[in-house]
């Protein structure tokens, strides 16, 4: 008896576990959903107001690919949400088959139990059944046996209209689970017929590129060369910074020495030497003092969490080697290009210190320090703060300044002392 109720208590323990990790999943995938339809929406407002300006088809064709990309991890997700619906439908048919099985054999073996019932159901009988016992001690048992058995009928009622309820419930639920499921693939259709629609458009668009297809190659070698050059530009400055606040260090740990060793002779005591900057191990590191080591600190435990250094974008090119898909052209981008409003404010995404800012092409750029990490603004309209002053985080630096394509672009860095790093790691999911 002990080992069947122990089985009964895993299987259920079992089933309650597996019901957990689908709504589990569900809700993962809801959520998924509604970040990509979130995405979508940012970048068709995005589109609407940029498609007031004058474009160009380079410019076109880069949105058009990033619509395909968002309606293609759509139709992904709404993919998932199917197999994982069609997982718990699978599983609770077979709860209900086995559920309709247990019930045939209980409702058999009741109609049994009362068939018996009835044909001892005189009162007279149970009476002479338990005075005709030999002695008192079996008709003590014979007593407990008429009781033991009313108490198992009464239980074998309980359980079958448990199992009834518990049928109704799976059945429900599994009505439910379809209907979820029919509406999901009618959303995953519509999903699929807009993104055949969507790189119809694309096809268009590429088919005008390729009958201009050495003036369009040039326009993206051209990009490809400024952007080779102002990431070079940024490397230099960004090692110029690590040099110039070294070399601050240096001369204020050189001066406190002077200082301290003019006390120590005029009070005639010893100089002790104390350092009161952490020394960088290699050239192109910081020398940071134990406030800035401990910015460094929280910077690096806020990696995923920083907030995006403009309200509303998209990613237009992404961190890493960037191949074009028409042209056999690639480069090594450092940071990521995000795609925003004409003017839009732009934010440092963390709290800091303005190191740098300088002009570099035809549009400004502003380098923040947060210990050992630098983040990096470029191509900024117009800047609106100054070197040396402090930031909070998500405070207005500047606005976007637009590229050779009329779009409304800032190229956001993060690098380690001198090292880069994929900022899109660092940000915060939208």
């Amino acid at each position: 008896m002990y080992r069947i109720l122990s089985i009964i208590f895993l299987l259920l323990s079992f089933n309650s576990f597996a019901q957990q990790d689908y709504e589990a999943q569900q809700r993962k995938l809801e959520e998924r959903k509604a970040a990509i339809l979130k995405e979508i929406k940012e970048f068709q407002t995005l589109l609407k107001t940029n498609k007031k300006q004058e474009r160009n088809i380079l410019a076109e064709l880069n949105e058009q690919n990033k619509k395909i990309k968002l309606q293609s991890q759509l139709i992904n997700n709404s993919q998932k949400q199917i197999r994982n619906l069609s997982n718990d439908i699978y599983v609770n048919t077979l709860a209900a088959n086995k559920l309709r099985r247990e019930l045939v054999v209980l409702k058999e073996d009741y109609a049994k139990t009362i068939v018996k019932s009835y044909k001892a159901r005189s009162e007279q009988n149970r009476i002479m059944f338990i005075l005709s016992s030999n002695n008192f001690l079996q008709a003590y048992k014979r007593m407990q046996y008429i009781k033991q058995y009313a108490k198992y009928r009464k239980s074998q009622g309980d359980e079958i209209r448990a199992k009834f309820e518990e049928l109704d419930r799976i059945s429900n639920h599994l009505e439910s689970q379809k209907n979820k499921q029919k509406v999901v693939a009618n959303e995953q259709e519509n999903q699929r017929k807009e993104l055949e629609g969507e790189r119809n458009k694309q096809s268009e668009l590429m088919a005008l590129v390729k009958k201009d297809s050495k003036k369009f190659a040039d326009q993206i070698r051209k990009k490809q060369q400024e952007t080779k050059k102002i990431d070079q530009q940024i490397k230099a400055i960004i090692k110029k910074i690590i040099e110039e606040e070294n070399r601050k260090r240096r001369e204020e740990e050189a001066r406190r020495k002077r200082e301290e060793e003019a006390r120590n002779a005029k009070a005639g005591t010893k100089t002790t030497n104390k350092p009161t900057v952490t020394k960088a191990s290699t050239v192109g590191r910081f020398d940071m003092t134990p406030e800035e080591k401990a910015l460094a600190t929280s910077f690096s435990n806020n990696r995923g969490r920083l907030p995006w250094p403009v309200e509303k974008g998209y990613i237009s090119a992404r961190y890493g080697t960037v191949k074009h898909p028409e042209y056999d052209i690639e480069y090594e981008n450092h940071g990521i290009e995000i795609s925003t409003e004409k003017g839009a404010a732009v934010r440092s995404v963390f709290e800091g210190e303005v190191s740098q800012i300088q002009l570099i092409g035809n549009s400004r750029t502003v380098f923040i320090r947060h210990g050992e990490y630098i983040s990096v603004y470029q191509n900024l309209a117009s800047v609106s703060v100054s070197k040396g002053q402090k930031v909070s985080t998500k405070q207005k630096i500047g606005t976007v300044g637009t590229n050779f394509e009329g779009v409304a672009v800032l190229k956001f860095l993060i690098t380690k002392n001198s090292d880069y790093n994929n900022p899109q790691s660092w940000l915060s999911a939208k």
